[in-house]
């Protein structure tokens, strides 16, 4: 797993959001097998920021499968400010080692119906 892939999100406040990835072996590009794994994903407004926002995150069964799931309520997009912001992916395996698996920018727009 040693390369990051790169993608943009948008957020439309105020509206659920859901996204899904699905994860490849560098190796022979075949569905990257997340048994044993947990994932988690965040976003700031910048890297170094202290605030940062957590998706939902999920492992679709059977974890052979190599997808990941991120959810926002539209309860929780509704609080969040418009504007750029940065988020990525982070994979955890059972011997504690973090691997960064997808990254980028996030798109946060303001919703006019209420």
């Amino acid at each position: 797993m040693a390369a990051v892939y790169v993608t943009n999100l948008v957020i439309n406040s105020g509206a659920d959001f859901s996204q899904s990835f699905t994860l490849e072996g560098t190796d022979n590009n075949s569905a990257l097998n997340l048994t044993g794994y947990a994932v988690n994903a965040q976003f700031r407004k910048w890297s170094g920021s202290s605030t940062s926002v957590s998706f939902g995150t999920s492992i679709t069964n059977p974890p052979t499968l190599g997808q990941i799931y991120l959810t926002l309520s539209s309860q929780n997009t509704s609080s969040l400010k418009p504007g750029r912001y940065v988020y990525d992916i982070v994979l955890n395996d059972s011997y504690g080692v973090k691997t960064r698996v997808v990254e980028g920018m996030v798109l946060v727009r303001e919703g006019v119906t209420r």
